[in-house]
């Protein structure tokens, strides 16, 4: 707790930096927001120059955010609507206090695309691997499916030295969407990411969806090696909870896709602390008016049809970083938590220690 205060004292000294252009990282005058005015139409932030406001000292990381969608370059549904808008999307995102976003690959061209723009911001960071839903492509790769787990090889070890890749994922089982992909070539690939983060020391992040006990088997068969790793998008009941948190280095990671009813409020009540991230899952997994934890999210922010896209808006039905807010409050409301920049602080270090450790 001390030292939680310690950090709270620090980054109300510390200057706040906030980019409009994620290609100059860090290259900009420090500045903090002063004031923060809400019309009709648009959430207006005042900057200026001066050290961060105490009121806006909470920090976050979002573990998991699907930067490379086709909805971020205006595609929706094979249709074009809008010009790239990725840079608004991380304005809005440090605005909101976000500090570091893991853009989450899928396959190997999305590793590559992820890896590409994390080497745009120096708070941008990547994962790389298969989703279970896309093993498949391995297997029916043009050149073989050596030589495409080969390329993902090539992509970690070219990063060595820039430390941009942070985790090796998402990989996992699905056993909810298997018209894409079958369980063997899905349970196949799984064990195969373990052999590349224990190669690369990496932690894991992975996905469980209507597969627990296969899924937490594959962990117990991988335990001599598996480090640590994140289960994320986390949706499961109270049982497969318990039994995933007795992997002492297993994380739960938490957006709105978890918290969709009672009872996913109710389990994600009792995960540890200790054991507790963040994340949006954009453009996916947004906290909606449905969601019985909507009640504990006081704010909003201003969103536009896509049809009448307007830069300084959110799109409707597009989920962004800067929503992970949105998240925390559910968080937070639902666990009557008292000490909201201590608990933001705590999940703050709880990703630092999973993704950023030496």
């Amino acid at each position: 707790m001390l030292a939680a205060c310690l950090r709270r004292l620090h980054g109300a000294l510390r200057p706040a930096v906030l980019l409009t252009n994620p290609t100059t990282a860090h290259r900009t005058t420090p500045c903090a927001v002063v004031s923060v005015k809400v019309s009709a139409r648009v959430t207006q932030i005042t900057l200026a120059a001066s050290p961060r406001n105490s009121s806006n000292t909470m920090r976050f990381i979002d573990i998991g955010a699907n930067l490379t969608d086709g909805m971020f370059q205006g595609q929706y549904m094979g249709k074009a609507y809008h010009s790239p808008d990725v840079t608004k999307v991380l304005d809005r995102a440090w605005a909101a206090g976000v500090e570091k976003i893991v853009v989450t690959a899928g396959s190997l061209p999305e590793a590559e695309s992820a890896l590409a723009l994390a080497r745009t911001d120096d708070r941008l960071y990547c994962t790389v691997g298969v989703h279970p839903t896309r093993c498949k492509e391995i297997e029916d790769s043009s050149q073989g499916p050596e030589a495409y787990w080969d390329a993902l090889r090539v992509l970690l070890k070219a990063d060595a030295a820039d430390g941009k890749i942070v985790a090796i994922g998402e990989c996992g089982l699905d056993y909810d969407r298997l018209e894409f992909c079958d369980k063997e070539t899905q349970q196949k690939w799984f064990r195969k990411h373990f052999e590349l983060a224990a190669s690369f020391k990496l932690p894991m992040f992975l996905h469980m969806r209507a597969a627990a006990p296969d899924f937490i088997a594959t962990l117990k068969e991988h335990s001599a090696t598996f480090t640590r790793g994140v289960v994320h998008s986390f949706d499961a009941n109270q049982e497969h909870l318990e039994q995933l948190l007795a992997f002492p280095t297993i994380s739960i990671g938490i957006n709105g896709c978890s918290l969709k009813t009672k009872e996913n409020l109710g389990v994600m009540a009792q995960i540890p602390t200790s054991r507790l991230l963040l994340e949006t899952d954009s453009p996916y997994c947004d906290v909606r008016p449905s969601h019985p934890g909507k009640v504990h999210v006081k704010t909003s922010r201003q969103a536009k049809d896509k049809k009448k896209y307007d830069p300084e808006m959110l799109v409707k039905g597009r989920n962004e970083p800067c929503n992970i807010v949105s998240v925390f409050a559910v968080v937070t409301g639902h666990r009557q938590v008292q000490d909201i920049e201590a608990f933001a602080d705590d999940v703050f270090d709880n990703t630092m220690t999973m993704f950023f450790q030496q």
